[in-house]
């Protein structure tokens, strides 16, 4: 995992974010653990309290269970609700790209080959 001191996220931000990624994506399995919150401080060489925070963020949202004495582990993910999660995130991003081809006075058309020539970078 890497955290940027210089990126104006906040780290427990970063944090959860970078698990939120691995958990849907299923990098972590249904019931594994996480490393422990003083492991992971240790490592990043960050508090606890700011490991702590991003932990608790993941609990708020559903993606992990805290087991008292034992740390947090990965709740199961319904593939359902994973994939509504991921069509969100493309709609999200799609709208803020939409935005900016309109500010930068992109057509629709010139927009949706930008996409096109995009797509076809991905499949090298």
């Amino acid at each position: 995992m890497k955290i940027s001191q210089t990126s104006g996220v906040p780290i427990y931000q970063q944090i959860a974010d970078s698990f939120r990624a691995d958990i849907l994506a299923g990098r972590f399995k249904d019931g594994e653990f996480l490393p422990s919150i003083r492991e992971l401080a240790r490592d990043l060489k960050i508090s606890v309290i700011t490991t702590m925070k991003a932990y608790e963020q993941l609990e708020a949202e559903g993606l992990v269970t805290a087991m008292q004495g034992k740390g947090f582990y990965v709740n199961a993910q319904d593939s359902e609700m994973l994939k509504e999660q991921h069509i969100r995130k493309v709609e999200e991003a799609l709208n803020i790209a939409i935005k900016s081809a309109d500010i930068a006075g992109l057509s629709d058309k010139e927009l949706i080959e930008t996409l096109k020539a995009l797509l076809a970078v991905k499949e090298l």
